[in-house]
């Protein structure tokens, strides 16, 4: 006999909540807001030079909001990127052998790179409209956001315990169902916080994407990157002072309404026998969880997502998990090398045409300039923000609290101290080539100690328990538990540290304020000064000498470090 529960109780259910009004306000509001975005970027390109960025403080709610949207829609594209090209390369042997040292280049080609060689096709999507430029900013802010957060879910699908591949397998999961409740859980906690600092990385580049300028191509969008440029243009401290404002305020809505949220539900994918005794909260997640109106909108993924885990691929006949094919091996490393082959002699042959040994001297002995300030830079960072990641990681409340204010740290531009940075050089007569250096960590740091924090919250409680039943502390806790606990997130935010802080080698090398320019000696200032002029064989030439660079530290150093860290601190 089926039971029906009492009438009252079948009444509140279809009855709203308080948090359905809630929840209502927040969907209204953003159909609203993307219905005034889709209305503007389907304006004539021209209407950005009748409507110039204003200064005016009333404008920067809607500025604001511009570039909140393209930083959402570079993090979803981000996110797809991530889903698909690490969990291929993980996934692979034989793929991962170009996947992952593409995303080294990829990573360290400067984003002012991507914009020069990519704008005019972008603007061709939607010749004379708006949404041709809005499309090239938002593939510029994702490129300053998707490598960290594809190398955080390589490193954790490498690194899944065995215990929970072989469960999976023997509850009868498919690749797709072991994928989504195994292996993408496992990955959340360190994505989510590299998610964090992905946003804060497009914060730090966004001045670059909303102000386009590559030769006499010009093209300034509504936001607040633009705002910025034109308040360092202006010289007006005042209008930097409304623009680190509006900043913060946005970057606070992100953490109560996106990742607050996000890392107190990915806190029930953590490893641990027995819940923690401080769990991160989120009143927007508890908003989410309890309104209806969330509950109808996300039934039809969750059923999709529920349907897609009993689908099983037709094997025609093959073995779902053969040995790879050493016939399949020769012919895809032939490929491999025919195609690599080709790309060096094109490569060759277009830096023979422009350039003479001289210019190329010039460039390589630069970027070794700029390779001196990154290792320095990366080791001192990692002296004073490993130890400080870990007591944080170790305090879900005090990571709360230390969250936004990384977030906002993070995402502070250059750009923004460079008053600061113009006015002591010139002041002290310091010397540009050390005093400008630090810049090029400011925004890149940070991905160490988030990666940290995450390697720090994941700790099993069974460890934590077992040094302290064994009396482990002081120096001897941090050698044999908390090191090498977060050695394998230290060292994925180390790389992409390592490859942000050569991209930011371009803003930090060449300093701006009002008519007064200062210049270090190194790669990114060439970088920066060829895309002022437009001259596209020297961007091309200083980009690929980075990529050598980046490639040439990460083979022979991060990576050995990162398998080492693999293989001798994998949690099983």
């Amino acid at each position: 006999m089926k039971l029906f529960p009492p009438v009252s109780v079948e009444t509140r259910r279809f009855l709203p909540r308080s948090w359905d009004l809630l929840a209502g306000i927040f969907v209204l509001g953003a159909i609203i807001f993307f219905a005034e975005a889709s209305r503007e970027v389907i304006q004539p390109l021209t209407s950005l030079a009748h409507n110039p960025i204003s200064l005016d403080p009333a404008n920067l709610p809607n500025y604001a909001f511009r570039t909140a949207l393209r930083m959402l829609a570079a993090m979803v594209f981000s996110l797809l990127f991530t889903f698909t090209y690490a969990t291929w390369a993980a996934k692979s042997q034989r793929a991962s052998v170009l996947l992952v040292p593409l995303l080294d280049i990829l990573q360290s080609v400067p984003i002012l790179g991507f914009i020069s060689v990519t704008v005019v096709f972008f603007l061709s999507l939607a010749p004379g409209k708006v949404l041709g430029a809005e499309i090239a900013a938002v593939f510029a802010i994702f490129t300053s956001q998707a490598w960290n957060m594809a190398f955080s879910f390589y490193q954790s699908l490498r690194t899944v315990p065995v215990e929970l591949t072989e469960a999976g397998k023997m509850f009868g999961l498919t690749g797709w169902g072991r994928f989504w409740r195994i292996e993408a859980p496992f990955a959340m906690p360190p994505l989510v916080w590299n998610m964090m600092m992905s946003m804060s990385g497009g914060w730090f580049f966004v001045v670059a994407a909303e102000a386009i300028s590559v030769g006499h191509t010009s093209i300034v969008l509504p936001g607040i990157g633009s705002y910025i440029a034109a308040a360092i243009e202006a010289k007006s401290l005042i209008a930097i002072t409304y623009a680190i404002g509006a900043m913060l305020v946005v970057i606070v809505i992100f953490d109560q309404l996106l990742f607050r949220p996000l890392v107190a539900w990915a806190d029930r994918f953590r490893i641990d026998s027995e819940p923690s005794d401080e769990e991160p909260e989120s009143w927007a997640l508890t908003m989410f969880r309890r309104s209806q109106i969330f509950d109808w909108l996300g039934r039809p993924f969750d059923l999709a997502m529920r349907w897609s885990w009993r689908i099983r691929p037709l094997s025609f006949g093959r073995k779902t998990e053969s040995r790879p094919s050493p016939l399949m091996d020769a012919f895809f490393y032939a490929v491999l090398i025919g195609l690599s082959g080709y790309i060096l002699w094109q490569m060759a042959g277009f830096a023979g045409a422009a350039f003479n040994a001289h210019d190329l001297t010039d460039a390589a002995l630069k970027g070794l300039a700029t390779f001196a300030r990154v290792v320095i830079l990366i080791a001192l960072a990692s002296l004073i923000w490993t130890p400080i990641g870990i007591y944080v990681g170790l305090r879900p409340h005090l990571a709360q609290v230390i969250q936004p204010i990384a977030q906002f740290l993070a995402a502070f531009p250059a750009n923004l101290v460079f008053p600061v940075a113009v006015s002591l050089i010139v002041f002290w007569n310091l010397n540009p080539d050390i005093w400008l250096s630090p810049l090029m960590v400011l925004g890149t740091q940070w991905y160490i100690l988030f990666n940290v924090i995450a390697g720090a919250s994941a700790l099993p409680r069974e460890l934590k328990d077992a040094a302290s039943n064994f009396q482990v502390r002081g120096w001897l806790w941090w050698k044999k538990v908390g090191i090498p606990a977060v050695m394998p997130y230290y060292v994925t935010g180390a790389i992409t540290a390592s490859g942000g802080s050569w991209n930011a080698a371009i803003v930090a090398e060449v300093v701006s304020w009002g008519s007064k320019t200062l210049h270090a000696y190194g790669l990114g200032a060439y970088i920066a000064d060829a895309t002022s002029a437009g001259d596209f064989h020297r961007i091309v030439v200083g980009v690929c000498v980075m990529s050598f660079y980046v490639v040439v530290l990460n083979r022979l150093f991060w990576r050995p470090l990162y398998w080492y860290a693999e293989r001798k601190f994998r949690m099983t």
